[in-house]
């Protein structure tokens, strides 16, 4: 019992999730001397959205979804249960006001406002990632080779090279590739003749979010000394005047018990709109549904696994070596809060790599979904996404020690360290800022 305790001593932050975001916030506020604790409902870190996604830390990937083209794009897709971006209607409020906002957020002043504003965040973030792996020793197959976006759409590259102009002119360095230049950057894309170009940026990464996350948290245990409560479900947060006074919760043994603490920093990701509802709070995020397969890699088919990480544009897929998997990722699903995964929505993320590596799936049963589903290791997690791409990070009015850092979409893994320095920086220093 955590509440109940003769000697309770009140931590400074109580975190909420265990998520990328929750355990790098959990990281600065410790690393900082502040007393911590991190709350989640799993039994170990990383096991929700950060599990198995795509594994870029993608500045240039700081375009969001809503831009001028999209709606379009979009429209295409609607009936197609297999398409990049499938949306499903339901009779659910939050989807219908969620997808109104989204639509402003397409206008092109507003797409291109929020791009820059993505990748400065994104920015900082890669070079907390280099920092803290470097200081703490942290190995989570990480590799240094940049991400190429290749097209195989005149339309869609000039778009690209578009915004790789805009990026490149607030700090980015993407430029724009040949199909030669392509096929020199990653000699795996050499026999596709549809590619007609893409965009690089040479100092992007990728590696694996649950490995980092989960070594990390480690580390804040071990040496900063925070404080983890697994398998803990939290039931609501008590508000007294204008704080938030207490997190009442359900421990893992099935007791109710509650946490005070001095600052509460919701990072709940797809799961945060419903706590901050109870409170009052209206957070204007739905779920994107992804999904991806890990694909196993050995001596035999690792030689034709490509090394720099790739992003599918026109298919919104993305690969990324993984050193003993290709993880394959991709797919937006906006049909609520339902995490199934289903075969459907993994048979082209399978057939797209098939299409693009087939060295890597040569040996593979991949006509019969019980394989692929036994031997592929196919996920669905649930992205919590804004209508801008840009996550609420900060302090809330209505409530003086109740912090945000949630609603990073689908660059929570490349947003969520500088999001977590910056929130730990707001509460170090008692900055009354809204987000």
């Amino acid at each position: 019992m955590v509440g109940n305790k003769a000697n309770y001593s009140m931590p400074d932050v109580l975190v909420l999730g265990a998520g990328i975001t929750g355990v790098a916030t959990a990281y600065f506020l410790a690393r900082a001397g502040m007393d911590v604790w991190v709350i989640d409902r799993r039994a170990a870190p990383a096991l929700e959205t950060t599990y198995a996604n795509g594994a870029q830390i993608s500045v240039s990937h700081a375009e969001p979804w809503a831009h001028p083209g999209a709606p379009e794009q979009v429209l295409r897709w609607l009936t197609e249960k297999e398409s990049p971006l499938y949306f499903s209607p339901r009779l659910d409020w939050r989807q219908w006001v969620w997808l109104i906002a989204w639509l402003w957020q397409c206008r092109k002043p507003a797409a291109d406002r929020n791009t820059i504003e993505i990748m400065k965040i994104a920015l900082r973030s890669r070079q907390l990632y280099r920092q803290v792996r470097k200081a703490e020793g942290i190995d989570y197959a990480q590799k240094s080779l940049g991400i190429l976006h290749f097209y195989r759409n005149p339309r869609e590259f000039e778009n690209a090279r578009r915004v790789a102009e805009l990026m490149s002119e607030n700090g980015c360095h993407s430029r724009p590739v040949t199909k030669e230049e392509i096929d020199s950057i990653e000699p795996a894309l050499a026999l596709n003749r549809d590619i007609i170009g893409g965009t690089y940026t040479e100092d992007d990464e990728s590696g694996d979010a649950r490995r980092f996350t989960q070594a990390l948290a480690r580390i804040c245990e071990r040496i900063y000394g925070v404080r983890f409560l697994f398998g803990a479900n939290i039931d609501s947060l008590v508000p007294g005047g204008n704080e938030i006074y207490e997190a009442q919760i359900t421990a893992a043994d099935g007791s109710k018990d509650f946490i005070r603490a001095r600052h509460f920093v919701l990072c709940l990701g797809p799961w945060s709109p419903f706590m901050a509802q109870k409170l009052g709070i209206f957070l204007n995020i739905y779920p994107a549904k992804g999904y991806s397969i890990s694909t196993p890699l050995d001596r035999t088919n690792g030689q034709y696994a490509p090394q720099v990480s790739l992003t599918d544009d026109e298919n919104k897929i993305v690969y990324s070596n993984l050193e003993t998997h290709l993880r394959v990722a991709g797919t937006a699903e906006l049909a609520g809060w339902d995490r199934s995964l289903q075969y459907h929505r993994i048979r082209p993320l399978v057939e797209k790599a098939a299409e693009l590596f087939p060295g890597v799936f040569s040996n593979m049963d991949l006509r019969d979904p019980h394989w692929v589903l036994a031997n592929l290791h196919p996920w669905s997690g649930l992205r919590p996404s804004t209508p801008s791409n840009l996550p609420y990070v900060g302090k809330r009015p209505e409530l003086r020690n109740l912090w945000l850092n949630t609603g990073h979409g689908t660059l929570g893994w490349t947003l969520g360290m500088a999001t977590a320095e910056k929130v730990a920086e707001m509460i170090q220093g008692g900055i009354p800022e809204g987000c």
